[in-house]
């Protein structure tokens, strides 16, 4: 069973900055183009940002420069920093990993207060 786990997600108030983490195991992370997906109550999951295995980076219009996905190799880990939130980012923030095959966080939730 492959775990993705997620942390640093919360309450913050309009403006403010949050940084998600997801660490994934080792030979999940070196082989993965590793995103970050949202779900808000009542619509479709959306892809927020990914990063490949090459460094490709490539955000959704509605996040692109508020938001920057990095990778540590060294950690595993794949990060979302979250600049100048908005009501409108308050979601279940998921983490994901995909090459042949593709793995899911349990989610996080964000919420950002107006």
């Amino acid at each position: 069973q492959v775990q993705l786990v997620e942390s640093g997600g919360g309450l913050v108030q309009t403006g403010g900055s949050l940084r998600l983490s997801c660490v994934a195991p080792a030979a999940v992370f070196s082989l993965s183009t590793m995103s970050w997906y949202r779900q808000a109550p009542g619509k479709e999951r959306e892809l927020v940002a990914y990063q490949t295995t090459g460094g490709s980076i490539d955000y959704r219009s509605t996040v692109k420069g508020r938001f920057t996905i990095s990778r540590d190799k060294a950690k595993n880990t794949v990060y979302l920093q979250m600049n100048n939130l908005m009501p409108e980012d308050t979601a279940v923030y998921y983490c994901n990993s995909r090459s042949s095959e593709e793995f899911w966080g349990q989610g996080i939730q964000v919420t950002v207060s107006s």
